[in-house]
């Protein structure tokens, strides 16, 4: 079903009004939770570690690093992304500030802001814009070319999981972009300062610090926050290639958003995502991105919101004959792999000129 300009906007307006009325009624019940949630990512942390520094005993190695990784998963998913996107500024909160906050994650939150707050969030799915379309390195679109390079790109998607949280702080560097001759190099080196210090401190404190504080049990603490970090990095590589890649989401020319309104860009967002259905813990773990869709609609809404309105997203879009893109989650993963595998081989350039 293809909507004329009048149902365009009211399509738009109707998505609009969702949003308004959960903007008005902000307040406690959102402070409650994101507070809970720190508290309890912190109580997390803190058992994690002491765990391991027991971890000559297999269970404790076992349990810190599972608590060590939910506390990592947390701090990532659903309190520093959110974070960063503003959800929590209207608390007036300095450690909820987005402007201010720093997360446990190599990515400095200055870089995150830019690339994927407003490159990503602004031009989702445009392809050769949005820098968050395969991370500069894999091929996900049909409409960008093929080059022999993109040959081993499951691999590269493979290495990308393991080292996420590098690969994406790396990303934001915009390495292509020198190699293309749009970039000078000296940028990327005054770039790359204060992201060398962070990542110095974050080796530090995982690698160096905390082993050798765990004396005799430092390769226990070596080794179990190496997995953690490694489970944390897997888990939001999965999350995001869900929202974002899967069977029936939709990539964009620049051409094709030329004279975009509001409702427009309402409708590329729900076509340019997807949700994955599950239980609570799932959506929290996942820093309700499970609800991807609300997410690119309402970037700034608390996301412990997004399962009440998603809902509403999906009715509205029933009304209107607009696809809602909503699956398991291993559909979801597996079709988002498929295309990693599918685009890595030569195949038309459907770049619709």
């Amino acid at each position: 079903m293809s909507m004329n300009p009048e149902e365009l906007e009211a399509f738009g307006a109707e998505i609009q009004a969702v949003g308004d009325r959960v903007t008005r009624d902000l307040g406690e019940r959102d402070a409650r939770y994101i507070h809970e949630l720190v508290a309890a990512q912190r109580r997390a942390e803190v058992a994690g570690r002491a765990l391991l520094f027991a971890g000559a005993f297999p269970p404790a190695w076992i349990s810190g690093v599972a608590l060590l990784t939910l506390s990592k998963v947390l701090e990532n998913m659903e309190i520093g992304h959110n974070v960063l996107h503003g959800q929590y500024d209207w608390m007036n909160d300095p450690e909820l500030d987005s402007t201010s906050y720093e997360w446990d994650w190599l990515c400095l939150s200055e870089h995150w802001r830019h690339g994927h707050n407003y490159l990503h969030h602004t031009f989702t799915n445009i392809v050769g814009v949005d820098r968050d379309l395969g991370y500069g390195l894999l091929r996900m679109a049909e409409e960008q070319p093929w080059r022999p390079v993109h040959l081993p790109q499951p691999l590269y998607a493979l290495a990308q999981a393991l080292t996420f949280e590098w690969a994406v702080a790396v990303h934001d560097l915009e390495l292509d972009r020198v190699l293309r001759g749009e970039k000078k190099l000296r940028q990327v080196v005054r770039q790359a300062r204060p992201l060398v210090r962070k990542a110095a401190r974050q080796v530090l404190k995982d690698y160096v610090l905390f082993p050798v504080l765990a004396g005799p049990s430092a390769p226990f603490v070596l080794t179990g926050n190496l997995s953690a970090n490694l489970c944390r990095n897997v888990w939001a590589f999965l999350v995001i290639f869900c929202g974002h890649f899967p069977d029936g989401v939709q990539m964009y020319l620049p051409r094709d958003v030329e004279g975009e309104t509001r409702a427009g860009r309402f409708l590329r967002q729900i076509r340019a995502s997807a949700n994955v259905v599950g239980p609570r813990w799932f959506h929290i773990l996942s820093g309700n991105l499970s609800h991807q869709i609300e997410h690119h609609l309402f970037p700034d809404l608390p996301a412990c919101r997004y399962p009440d309105i998603a809902v509403e997203i999906q009715a509205i879009c029933r009304a209107y004959g607009v696809p809602y893109n909503t699956a398991r989650f291993s559909r979801q993963v597996a079709t988002a792999m498929r295309r990693v595998l599918r685009l890595s081989l030569p195949g038309p350039n459907r770049a619709r000129t």
